[in-house]
């Protein structure tokens, strides 16, 4: 790949994409649902909340713009089912989060796996685009293919073993890439849990019951995510948003960036790092050490995106400090944890105390990197 040019995002006051859905969008899904409007106008709907949402953003100081994830019900299931040998199901029951379980959906595996230019998705982000205007950064989300490696059920009449789909998953992607960059994206996020499952010794027994041998796993996903991002163009951003877990405002795992640090921070070919470390359940900053490269942007999660108190602003700076101990003031950003609404139900504080959250990151940026 040819050198890369200078990019701009992502930027020191950051955010990670999604927005607590507003009422109208709620209440026209339900509406759909019972058939008392149509697929059009339901996205007509969306298409006014967006560009309403489009314009608090910029309002609020941000530079990378997101739909807020409006059009989805899941951060992750909406786009993976949209592509092609990629279907929903309902399990027997929700994922199991810390005091509470999800709504019952699951994805499987049920043809060869490849993507097409008439994904829902890129009509998606050529609206935002549109929106967004020259001014600001379009900032596109999906789910890494990681999502779909580990979390799909993979019928064994088209794919024997997980081994078998990689070939198909990457290619996919990589048709993805492009297909979004040729849509005008320049600012590309992959949202991925499925590092949480190295994090901690209860993640990897449940990945040993699984069959996976963490390590093997690490290294495949390491592997994965490098393939599918290495022909993205050189004027292409693509970061990365590694999550312990949110649904209406639960944690899902526990543990520090320690046990994948080597591979996360020293091993992975994205351009930034989108990191939780809003309470103690991220660990420290020492995991930062890996770090080997000077073009690699980590993006500091110390505003929690789960509850609607501020974070002493001194506090946060000081810990920003401390992680300027292992690599340089320049290399890092600042956002909140995760976003606002993982899922369509969303965390639990009003949308006034998310912008005010939102303004608080930009604020402490400013201060920070003047």
């Amino acid at each position: 790949m040819a050198t890369k040019v200078e990019k701009k995002a992502p930027f020191k006051g950051d955010h990670v994409g999604s927005f607590l859905r507003p009422d109208r969008i709620k209440q026209a899904r339900i509406q759909k649902a019972s058939r008392e409007i149509t697929n059009e106008q339901l996205r007509a709907i969306e298409d006014t909340e967006i560009i309403k949402l489009v314009e608090k953003q910029k309002k609020a100081g941000l530079k990378a713009i997101t739909d807020g994830e409006f059009r989805r019900a899941w951060w992750h299931f909406d786009f993976l089912e949209g592509l092609i040998g990629v279907e929903e199901f309902v399990p027997e029951a929700g994922l199991q989060f810390s005091g509470i379980q999800t709504k019952k959906r699951a994805i499987r595996v049920t043809g060869e796996v490849d993507f097409s230019e008439n994904h829902p998705f890129l009509a998606d982000y050529k609206f935002l685009h549109e929106a967004v205007g020259d001014q600001h950064v379009a900032k596109q989300t999906i789910p890494s293919p990681n999502m779909l490696l580990v979390r799909a059920d993979i019928e064994t009449n088209v794919y024997e073993n997980m081994e078998q789909v990689i070939p198909d998953l990457i290619n996919t992607y990589q048709k993805a890439i492009q297909a979004f960059y040729d849509a005008g994206c320049r600012y590309l996020q992959l949202d991925d849990t499925s590092w949480s499952s190295f994090l901690s010794d209860e993640g990897r027994e449940s990945l040993r019951e699984k069959g996976f041998d963490p390590d093997q796993l690490m290294e495949v996903c390491r592997s994965v995510i490098n393939e599918s991002i290495a022909e993205r163009p050189n004027d292409m951003l693509i970061t990365m948003h590694i999550c312990r877990g949110n649904y209406r405002s639960h944690y899902f795992s526990t543990g520090s960036y320690d046990a994948v640090s080597e591979t996360i921070f020293g091993g992975l070919d994205v351009d930034g790092l989108f990191l939780e470390f809003d309470d103690d359940r991220s660990g420290g900053f020492e995991p930062l050490s890996y770090v080997n490269r000077n073009d690699l942007h980590v993006v500091l999660g110390l505003v929690t995106s789960k509850f609607a108190e501020l974070e002493d602003p001194n506090l946060v700076k000081k810990r920003i400090a401390e992680a300027a101990t292992y690599i340089p003031y320049g290399q890092l950003c600042l956002s909140p944890q995760c976003g606002f609404a993982s899922t369509e139900e969303g965390n639990n504080l009003t949308e006034e105390e998310q912008w005010k959250k939102i303004r608080h990151v930009v604020e402490i940026a400013e201060d920070v990197w003047q």
